[in-house]
């Protein structure tokens, strides 16, 4: 028998009440029984926002979101600030530029956190800046830039701030509303327990005023018909339908757990957890003094080609973690602990790299990174008072 594990930082497993209400029969988008769901789900996910806006719900993976977010706020020629410190801000800067924007990169080490100052900076140095374009979780690099600081910047101001909130919104709370998010996005396949193919994005107001003064072409993605469809409890076009009944089940699910809160906490401990283990196997983290609650990632040891030891946790040991990308390829290993993710995880993850690396070579004593990351781990049985 081989049994695989999904340790990736997406897309993360899905649990069987998602599954099951995902592989019922298809409901019609058009009647009172999906308007009924659609509902539910729009609460839902507002609460998960931490917004009063509409939450919308997009057919696409999370990088449909973040074209539509750029193409309903933003004009050709606009310029543009984008944090680029990892594979996904340039990802931002590659969208900014493919629709005729004047993007203006923030170079950031890759594990680093931005530091507030190069944006304030930037916004000094550069005028008309329309639009601070950054990750809150740099999923490539594992590190958390700090949203609320940058916030703080663009609040006051005529600058929106897009974030790409993929690997943090339902890691980590959001309060959109509350700390000045302008336009936030996520997907299906990470914290919302989906498989990909479902994106949520939610603009303020505004964001809807820039939206209102947005030229660039759009069709499938205008969030201005999508919001229209939204308050009749609809889609513009034919939606997602399983995903969003999934989505409701799911929500379902983690209000019958202990609600958001508890998700939080569930994060908190088992990246706390991992990266004791992994320090503990003498591995050093790739973003120390940032990182996410996502996902952790580490170096791979001197001499160790990273892309074969994935390649080998996943083929041999039938552990999918997630290797380097871009300059970090064959480097690093990347270990998620987001979503449908608990104590037991970890203690897999860690001992199959433990024991691979014992493969490659590598001097490791097996059972120390484990055995670190249970000392954290116990916590998860304990009352969240107890902490």
């Amino acid at each position: 028998m081989f049994k695989r594990y999904l340790l990736a930082p997406g897309p993360t497993p899905v649990p069987h009440e998602a599954l099951l209400a995902m592989a019922a029969p298809v409901l019609h988008h058009r009647t009172p029984q999906f308007a009924e769901v659609f509902r539910k789900v729009a609460a839902g996910s507002k609460v998960l926002f931490g917004t009063r806006q509409p939450v919308l719900p997009l057919a696409s993976s999370g990088t449909g979101a973040m074209e539509a977010a750029v193409t309903n706020t933003l004009s050709a020629g606009d310029r543009v600030l984008v944090v680029s410190g990892g594979k996904f801000g340039e990802r931002w800067a590659e969208i900014a530029r493919a629709h005729g924007l004047e993007a203006i990169e923030i170079a950031v080490e890759w594990g680093a956190a931005v530091d507030p100052g190069q944006v304030a900076e930037a916004l000094r140095r550069h005028r008309g800046v329309r639009a601070v374009l950054m990750q809150h979780s740099e999923t490539s690099t594992t590190a958390l830039h700090p949203l609320e600081a940058i916030a703080a910047l663009t609040r006051d101001t005529d600058v929106l701030l897009i974030v790409d909130g993929i690997t943090s919104v339902g890691v980590i709370e959001t309060r959109m509303d509350e700390v000045g998010i302008d336009v936030l996005v996520t997907g299906s396949q990470k914290a919302i327990m989906l498989p990909p193919g479902l994106a949520l994005i939610a603009l303020s107001d505004k964001a809807w005023a820039a939206a209102d003064r947005s030229t660039l072409p759009r069709y499938y993605f205008d969030l201005a018909k999508a919001r229209a469809s939204f308050a009749e409890d609809s889609t513009a076009y034919t939606p997602a339908i399983s995903f969003i009944v999934g989505l409701e089940a799911v929500y379902r699910l983690i209000e019958e757990q202990g609600g958001w809160p508890a998700v939080y906490r569930r994060h908190r401990i088992l990246a706390e957890a991992t990266r004791r283990g992994v320090e503990a196997m003498g591995l050093r983290l790739l973003a120390p003094s940032s990182p996410s609650p996502a996902a952790t990632g580490v170096w791979v040891p001197e001499g160790v080609d990273g892309g074969a030891l994935t390649k080998y946790l996943r083929d041999v040991m039938g552990v999918t973690v997630a290797g380097g990308q871009g300059k970090l390829k064959g480097k690093i290993l990347r270990l998620g602990h987001i979503g449908y993710a608990d104590t037991f995880d970890v203690i897999v993850g860690l001992s199959a790299v433990e024991m691979a690396l014992r493969q490659f070579g590598t001097s490791v004593v097996l059972g120390r990174g484990p055995a670190a990351a249970q000392e954290i781990l116990l916590q998860m049985y304990q009352p969240c008072g107890g902490e």
